[in-house]
């Protein structure tokens, strides 16, 4: 399951951070790195952004950006 398709107030693990280059670079640099657990908070009403809290500290991401995110079985 990717980080985009979870619903506000849930959350897991993250498995793999996928994407190429600078934006996986970036993804990495923000703290989404592979077995950091990130809970969805917010999601706007249009779906995009998408805000997380993880390692104890808010971030908003694009949902494009969410869908390269894989999360582990729970």
């Amino acid at each position: 399951m990717t980080l985009d398709q979870i619903k506000p107030g849930n959350g897991g693990v993250i498995a793999v951070v996928g994407g190429e280059g600078a934006l996986r670079r970036r993804l990495l640099d923000m703290g989404l790195t592979p077995n950091t657990r990130v809970e969805v908070r917010k999601v706007a009403p249009m779906g995009d952004p998408i805000e997380l809290h993880l390692r104890g500290y808010s971030l908003s991401i694009r949902a494009e950006d969410a869908a390269k995110i894989i999360l582990k079985e729970e």
